[in-house]
């Protein structure tokens, strides 16, 4: 007779609910796996012998086939290991009294019986809660990843001897209601970044518009001489950000779990990722044999780092559309498709030239086929996507040792938070930001002044701004009033906004 265990499998961003079942016949002892299984799926028939073994639970001596349904899904996941082996238990009477189909198991077993962590087990779990299960039997290192997702039962297993107890009622493991779920932010993190603005000397111009990008989540490229401390401001960035909330730690921790290592990390930091420029195009988009995030994905809530940008592979840059303009990157392979999440700043830094002194001090040695051919690799509709362009200059060598101002860093950060916290009541919600506005929000909330509109209007037609130009600079145009506490856009504002836009869209690119 078959019996059947629910668990699930990742695929991509999102989860599939695998039905186990498992079928004993009086053959040659042997176990079998069908179900469209790969190698690691395959191999816990040597896990769940050494694990059934060592925990001195009986393995039945008959042939066992399992059978992962659907079988025309791809299986690459090891926590199948707990389901297979309840399956086992259940269909060889062991277990009498199983739950009912809104449980589902999710783990992997080590030879010696203990459970493992598991990647993506938050998406898995939110999948399985939208197709109405309700508790999770899962590794007890995921558990702190785990009780982020809300309204959900959950039984840390730390070995199988111990979900044998579990499910024989002879010792039972106290489960845990999630609630609206468990999450406590790290604030002391931003404490970290935040003194590195203070230790770049000088810079006014690029400082505020890394306060204007910081409140209002828009795009910014720095552009200017090596050594000027384009790449400080970039990296002081982050502590200029608020933590991350609760429903935002939950989408970042998904991720990581999915491309990295440590399966059981709760991310509470916003992610700053800064890939070389030597990154191949599905490192940053995404993708592989098994498809999971890249870089941009990965700066999800956070910022995403480009040094150096028109050295970047230019395939690579032009990835960058989709995620700039909808905040989602489509990663589409011969086996599989998925969307994952890209809601990131983009700061960059950009050189005038291959040696970097063009228009400066020093002599350059570029021909001008290198300033056309480096110049070129930043397409315009990349461009277009930037919001702020800020030129850093270079700065007297007697003043880089100078004291910085005190409370710099805390009175930008304050203002920061104000500005979000206006937008999150503007927008009715807590993740929209001025960068996100639609088309209507820009005509509901832009309270446009008619000489602001004018100067705009003008501007706009002097220098040829695109259509998503001539919005995005709305979008900044409103950050600049909120940080001044104004509710309508002044022509100031509007000003402001140009003398940041306009540097985009000259024939030299950025300059």
């Amino acid at each position: 007779m078959d019996f059947a265990v629910q668990s699930v499998i990742a695929t991509g961003y999102e989860g599939t609910i695998v039905d186990i079942e498992c079928h004993l016949s009086n053959n040659l002892p042997n176990i079998v796996i069908v179900g469209f299984a790969n190698r690691a799926v395959d191999e816990s028939r040597e896990r769940i012998r050494g694990a059934f073994s060592t925990s001195r639970i009986m393995l039945p001596r008959k042939r066992i086939t399992v059978n992962l349904a659907p079988a025309d899904i791809p299986k690459a996941d090891s926590g199948f290991d707990l389901a297979i082996a309840v399956a086992i238990l259940r269909a060889d009477g062991q277990l009498r009294n199983m739950p009912d189909g809104r449980q589902a198991f999710i783990g992997e077993l080590g030879l010696d019986g203990t459970t493992r962590a598991v990647r993506g087990i938050i998406g898995k779990v939110l999948a399985g809660r939208a197709r109405g299960i309700t508790t999770f039997y899962i590794p007890a290192a995921n558990l702190r990843q785990a009780q982020l997702v809300p309204e959900v039962t959950l039984i840390p297993i730390g070995s199988l001897s111990e979900l044998y107890g579990h499910l024989a009622k002879t010792a039972t493991l106290q489960p845990i209601v999630t609630g609206l779920g468990a999450y406590r932010a790290d604030p002391p993190a931003r404490q970290i970044y935040a003194r590195r603005l203070d230790e770049v000397m000088g810079q006014a111009q690029a400082k505020r518009a890394l306060e204007i990008a910081a409140a209002g989540g828009h795009n910014i490229l720095f552009y200017g001489p090596p050594g000027t401390g384009k790449s400080m401001l970039a990296k002081a960035l982050p502590g200029l950000l608020p933590p991350l909330s609760r429903e935002e730690a939950l989408e970042v921790t998904h991720l990581h779990s999915l491309a990295g290592h440590d399966y059981e990390q709760i991310i509470t930091r916003r992610p700053f990722r800064a890939p070389h420029h030597s990154i191949s195009y599905v490192a940053l988009t995404g993708g592989g044999a098994q498809i999971r995030p890249g870089e941009i994905s990965l700066a999800h809530r956070g910022v995403l780092f480009l040094d150096e940008l028109p050295e970047f592979n230019r395939m690579a840059l032009e990835a960058l559309r989709q995620p700039l303009e909808d905040q989602v990157i489509s990663v589409a392979r011969s086996r599989a498709a998925t969307e994952f999440p890209a809601n990131f700043t983009l700061i960059a830094t950009a050189n005038f030239c291959p040696c970097g002194y063009y228009g400066s001090d020093n002599q350059c040695e570029c021909t001008a086929a290198q300033l056309t051919r480096y110049r070129h690799k930043l397409s315009g509709p990349i461009l277009d996507r930037i919001d702020l362009c800020s030129n850093v200059h270079k700065v007297r060598h007697d003043k880089l040792l100078a004291q910085p101002a005190k409370r710099t860093s805390q009175d930008i950060v304050r203002r920061i938070q104000k500005v979000r916290d206006r937008q999150a009541e503007r927008f009715n919600s807590a993740h929209k930001l001025n960068a996100d506005m639609t088309n209507d929000d820009i005509k509901r909330h832009g309270w446009l002044e008619d000489e602001a509109a004018t100067l705009l209007n003008n501007a706009a037609r002097n220098v040829m701004l695109s259509a998503r130009g001539y919005m995005r600079t709305l979008k900044v145009a409103r950050t600049i009033a909120d940080l001044e506490d104004s509710k309508s856009i002044a022509s100031s504002h509007v000003s402001e906004a140009l003398t940041y836009r306009v540097q985009v869209t000259q024939d030299s690119k950025y300059r």
